[in-house]
């Protein structure tokens, strides 16, 4: 019994930032997508010119992590590890640094991000403050032989708003030889004393060929099979330049979840109640966070996507059908605010653990009620 208890202790936690079973950023082989974005910052270390804090924005899923951890790797590596023909753009496979960042052991490195609470077996809502707390005694420390430190926040839109204050704080008064790598997918929505420290590098989602490159190299890293080139032609447009929803479409249901949407929305003005009612049961569970957190990542964007449709009148010929026939010029208002209404909803069910059934059940209600508008 003692050893299996030990054996327990020692299997890693879950982390809020690993998508499945796939690599996590930090282990991610290489960055595709961003070099424009990785050159800009060893420049600008190289150059003696490095801010102190940046802000790395984009849309989910596109490699912004990634390339928080490519560059904490640069910026911490002995010169001997850097492997760029003197370009200082990588650093050795395996060397010390690259190990010990892999395995979060780095002394230069600190990443605050959700906690995992072992004994309820969830992740913590938000970025509490006592993670950020974290970083008085990281930046106590000397920096080892006069290097630098990296703290990587991933992500800044889930800190809570003493955690936010407490970072802000650190960010006035940043210690010397410290670079802050703050990850964003809403950078708006960041306290604007925290925007006006940082540096802001924006990344876009990636092209399709980059999309593939990508995905096909964190599946074959966990041994998933690569889709067969048919098979991108349903995705594309639903991956919206970012791995991270790809994976998540292939490997946790959500061209299915994706199926339903459509299903419901193409039956409008008439609601299938008992197609919504058979979904929020699926979904109800603890168990099918991930699975739920998906669907309105799907539903919102597939609102979003007919608005923008009904607004430019661009997009496939079935989406402008659908968005005329839903919304109509005269009630794009009406459906903008139907989303900044969900997007709420669902924040507050997150944030308050309050019933999904019912916030799935009350998002098609006022969907159906704005289309018979």
């Amino acid at each position: 019994m003692a050893r299996a208890a030990l054996i327990a202790d020692a299997e890693p936690l879950p982390e809020a930032d690993r998508l499945d079973d796939f690599p996590h950023p930090r282990e991610t082989l290489s960055l595709i997508g961003h070099d424009a974005a990785l050159s800009m910052l060893t420049d600008t270390l190289a150059g003696g010119r490095m801010h102190h804090a940046w802000l790395l924005a984009g849309p989910k899923g596109i490699g912004k992590a990634t390339l928080a951890y490519q560059f904490a790797k640069i910026a911490l590596a002995r010169p001997e590890e850097r492997d760029l023909f003197g370009q200082g753009m990588s650093i050795e496979p395996n060397s010390p640094t690259d190990r010990q960042i892999r395995a979060l052991s780095h002394p230069g490195l600190l990443v605050i991000r959700r906690t995992y609470d072992p004994k309820t077996k969830r992740f913590s809502q938000t970025i509490p403050v006592d993670e950020v707390r974290r970083l008085k005694t990281f930046l106590a420390l000397s920096a080892e032989s006069q290097g630098w430190r990296v703290v990587i926040v991933d992500s800044a839109d889930d800190m809570n708003a003493n955690a936010a204050n407490a970072l802000l704080k650190s960010l006035e008064e940043p210690p010397p030889r410290t670079i802050f790598l703050v990850v964003t997918s809403a950078p708006g929505r960041l306290l604007p004393t925290i925007r006006s420290r940082c540096r802001i590098a924006v990344l876009s989602p990636l092209s399709e060929a980059d999309l593939k490159r990508g995905a096909a190299q964190a599946l074959t890293s966990a041994g998933k099979p690569v889709p067969e080139a048919h098979d991108w032609e349903p995705l594309l447009p639903l991956a919206q330049g970012s791995v991270g929803r790809a994976l998540t479409l292939l490997g946790g249901g959500g061209l299915a979840l994706q199926a339903r949407i459509d299903a419901i929305l193409n039956g409008l003005p008439k609601l299938d109640a008992k197609a919504v009612h058979a979904l929020g049961d699926d979904l109800q569970a603890a168990a099918q966070e991930r699975k739920f957190e998906l669907f309105f990542e799907l539903y919102q964007a597939t609102i979003a996507r007919l608005i923008s449709v009904q607004a430019t009148g661009k997009g496939p010929e079935r989406d402008i059908a659908l968005a005329g026939r839903l919304i109509g010029p005269a009630r794009l208002a009406t459906f903008a605010e139907l989303w900044e209404t969900t997007a709420r909803d669902k924040a507050d069910t997150s944030a308050l653990n309050l019933d999904r059934k019912s916030l799935i059940l009350g998002s098609f209600a006022r969907l159906e009620a704005a289309s018979r508008g």
